[in-house]
C-alpha cells in the first residue's frame, strides 16, 4: 500500500505527458495549416533536439558515440525522426486530427508486432487476439471514417506510414538503448535527424522555411510549446518515469494519447467524432492492452501469486 503511494506522483506525471501528447497532435494540426510541413517539422526537431540536449549537459552525461553506437542511431532516426515527422506532418494536412490520433494509437501494438517479426518476440494466443483486434479498429478508421465505406484518405495513409516508421524505430532504439542512454540517443536523433528534415524541405518545400515566419505570434507560441513541452520535455519525463514503474505499464497509459486527442479535437479544433471512431478507439485500445502482452503478463502473475497462496494454505 505504502509502494503505490509513494507510485501516485509518477502516475499522475505520465498522465500529465498522455495528454500533453494528446493535444500535441491537434497543436501539429494547427501548425500545418501555417506552415509548410516539412520545413516547419525540420525547426521544431532541431529546437527539441537543442532542449534535449541542454538537459544532458546540465547533468553532465554528454558523451561521443561509437561508430558501432553511430550506425545503430542513424538507422533509428532515418525511421523515427525524418520517417514519422515527415509524414505525419504531411499526413495530418489532408486528414483530421482526431483520425490521426486513433493511427498512432497502433504504435504499441505494431512495435509488437515487429519486434516478433524481425526480435523473435513469441506470438501467444492472447497476443493474436490482440493485434487482430487493433488492425480491426485501423479498419473501421481507415475505410469508414466519416461514417461510409471507402472513406480511406491519402492523409491517412500517411499518418500510417509515419506510426509504422516510428515503430520500426523502436526496435533500433531497443538494441542501442543498452549501451546508450535513451536521452542522449533522442538528441542525436532529433539535432542530426533535423538537418534530415531540413534537406527534404529544400527540395520539396524551397521557400518553406522563409515562409514560416509570417505565422501570426500564437501560431509560433504552440510550435515553441509543441517542440519544447511535447517533444524534449515529454520524453524525457516519460522515459524517467518508466524506468521506475516499468515498461509493461505504458500499455495502459499510452491509450490516454489517442483519448486526448479525439477530446481535445472535438473541442479545439470543432472535429466531429463519429460512431466508426469511437468503435476503432476500443478495438485499438482491446489490441494494445493483449498485442503488447501487458494482459498476458498480469494474468500469469496473478496466476502465480494465487498457486503461492494455495501452497501456503496447505
Amino acid at each position: 500500500m505504502l509502494e503505490q503511494r509513494r507510485l501516485w506522483p509518477l502516475y499522475v506525471l505520465i498522465f500529465s505527458v498522455m495528454l500533453v501528447w494528446g493535444l500535441n497532435v491537434v497543436a501539429l494540426k494547427v501548425l500545418v495549416d501555417f506552415m509548410e510541413p516539412a520545413s516547419m517539422q525540420a525547426l521544431r526537431i532541431f529546437l527539441a533536439g537543442l532542449t534535449v540536449f541542454f538537459i544532458i549537459f546540465l547533468r553532465r552525461s554528454f558523451r561521443k558515440l561509437t561508430k558501432k553506437e553511430w550506425k545503430i542511431t542513424l538507422a533509428a532516426l532515418l525511421f523515427g525522426v525524418v520517417g514519422h515527422h515527415f509524414f505525419l506532418a504531411m499526413g495530418l494536412t489532408e486528414t483530421t486530427a482526431s483520425n490521426a490520433s486513433i493511427i498512432l494509437a497502433l504504435l504499441p501494438v505494431t512495435t509488437s508486432v515487429l519486434a516478433m517479426m524481425i526480435l523473435g518476440d513469441p506470438l501467444t494466443k492472447l497476443r493474436f487476439v490482440g493485434i487482430l483486434s487493433a488492425f480491426t479498429g485501423v479498419f473501421l478508421i481507415v475505410f469508414m471514417g466519416d461514417g461510409e465505406f471507402g472513406a480511406l484518405t491519402r492523409g491517412d495513409i500517411f499518418i500510417f506510414l509515419g506510426m509504422a516508421t516510428q515503430a520500426l524505430s523502436f526496435i533500433f532504439i531497443r538494441q542501442a538503448t543498452s549501451t546508450i542512454s535513451p536521452a542522449l540517443m533522442t538528441g542525436y536523433m532529433f539535432i542530426v535527424g533535423s538537418f534530415f528534415l531540413l534537406g527534404l524541405s529544400v527540395v520539396f518545400e524551397p521557400n518553406g522555411i522563409k515562409e514560416m515566419f509570417t505565422a501570426p505570434l500564437y501560431v509560433w507560441a504552440i510550435f515553441i510549446g509543441s517542440a519544447v513541452l511535447a517533444t524534449a520535455l515529454g520524453h524525457q519525463l516519460f522515459n524517467g518515469a518508466i524506468q521506475k514503474i516499468g515498461a509493461g505499464e505504458t500499455a495502459v497509459f499510452n491509450n490516454f494519447v489517442p483519448f486526448f486527442g479525439l477530446v481535445s479535437s472535438a473541442l479545439l479544433l470543432g472535429e466531429n467524432i463519429t460512431m466508426p471512431q469511437i468503435a476503432s478507439f476500443i478495438f485499438i485500445v482491446i489490441g494494445v492492452l493483449f498485442g503488447t502482452g501487458y494482459v498476458e503478463k498480469k494474468f500469469i502473475l496473478y496466476k502465480n501469486k494465487k498457486r503461492e497462496t494455495d501452497h501456503l494454505s496447505l
